[in-house]
């Protein structure tokens, strides 16, 4: 399973939220003890009433130079695995998104 895959309207990612972090941050991508291959991300944001949740957003958004509306959780709202849609270009998408977050690329990506 990889972190991020196409959709038919853009990607799919697995993610591995952190909240109350000391800075809103993207980690690295990691696979835990059963396999599950994620991208780390920590928000500063409490698990509360959504407001991690948004931070996610916020901060993938500006990261990534993409809209706010084009990120949608599919699953995982109320859990720290999450797995989000990205509306756009697949294959742009992947091109963009893929090279950064690299499963050898030890070093943090920050936002």
């Amino acid at each position: 399973m990889l972190w991020l895959a196409r959709a038919g309207d853009g990607v799919v990612l697995q993610l591995r939220v952190t909240p109350k972090a000391s800075a809103d941050r993207i980690g690295g991508v990691a696979e835990d003890a059963a396999g599950r291959v994620f991208l780390k991300v920590y928000v500063r944001a409490v698990p509360d009433k959504g407001k991690a949740n948004d931070a996610v957003i916020r901060l993938l958004a500006k990261s990534w130079g993409l809209p706010k509306s084009a990120f949608v959780i599919r699953s995982g709202a109320g859990d720290r695995n999450k797995t989000m849609a990205v509306t756009g270009h697949p294959d742009q998408l992947m091109a963009a998104l893929a090279p950064l977050y690299a499963p050898e690329n030890e070093e943090d990506k920050n936002g």
